[in-house]
């Protein structure tokens, strides 16, 4: 007689335990089913047109997200984008192309980028910018993932002389980044950096300041410019294009650099 109230107390616990057991498996069903999402990444080069103002983009995106977009008149649009599962949005600083401004006679302003990214494949966007002068321009990008993307990085590949038709200038890029060059125009004595971001990727950061600048340039003494950069190996020669941007305590500059390589 004593023994039915333990059989009963054993079969109440083995009876709990079996429906703990079910909860906690229900309950990592759900969870399961309602996993995360891989996001898509926006790293690489990317290229097409502005259907609104029928100019050419390309964007360089590295791995840290960060992006710069260059218009074919010369503007940059720049900041880092997120993504979430394939929805992109950017706050973006936009520049003219240094010595030009805007229509407006403004050299920078503010914006927003919000659209849509799949790997390796398509980048669109709704660009809303308005420069510093109050004029409102507005974007609509539709672009493709360059092929250049996956020609890969490396310090070896963009270790050269180099040569800038616009700025005159002769930049010498040796076996660890270091750059170092001049521009027999203005005079500008160019010092900075370039450093791989993500090897897998052809884009590069870039760092520098110009000293010594005389004329227009004369503006860019001592600003430090950041970037990224691509290198182009199916041309002959090779082209290493930079975009970059910076500021002092007068304005913001930015400017593109398109370096053959001798």
């Amino acid at each position: 007689m004593m023994q039915l109230p333990v059989l009963k107390i054993t079969a109440g616990f083995a009876l709990a335990a079996l429906l703990l057991v079910s909860a906690c498996t229900s309950s990592d069903d759900n969870s399961s089913g309602s996993g995360s999402t891989t996001n898509q990444s926006p790293t690489g080069i990317w290229t097409g047109t502005d259907s609104v103002t029928g100019l050419s983009i390309t964007g360089y995106i590295d791995s840290a997200d960060e992006a710069v977009f260059m218009r074919s008149d010369g503007a940059q649009f720049v900041g880092p984008v997120t993504v979430s599962d394939s929805t992109l949005a950017a706050t973006l600083t936009g520049y003219a192309d240094f010595p030009n401004t805007f229509s407006d006679n403004s050299t920078y302003g503010l914006g927003t980028l919000n659209g849509s990214v799949t790997a390796g494949s398509t980048l669109t966007g709704t660009l809303s910018f308005t420069t510093n002068g109050g004029t409102a321009q507005s974007g609509s990008w539709s672009l493709n993932y360059s092929t250049l993307s996956t020609l890969t990085s490396s310090l070896s590949s963009v270790t050269a002389n180099y040569t800038d038709s616009t700025t005159g200038s002769t930049i010498t890029i040796d076996g660890n980044g270091v750059m170092t060059g001049q521009s027999a125009t203005y005079g500008c004595v160019l010092n900075g950096s370039i450093t791989v971001s993500d090897s897998s990727y052809d884009v590069y950061s870039v760092a520098f300041t110009w000293e010594s600048c005389t004329g227009t340039f004369a503006a860019l003494n001592g600003v430090q410019f950041t970037g990224l950069a691509a290198l182009n190996n199916t041309n002959s020669p090779n082209v290493l294009t930079i975009a970059v941007a910076g500021a002092n305590s007068t304005s913001k500059y930015a400017i593109v650099l398109s370096l053959s390589a001798s």
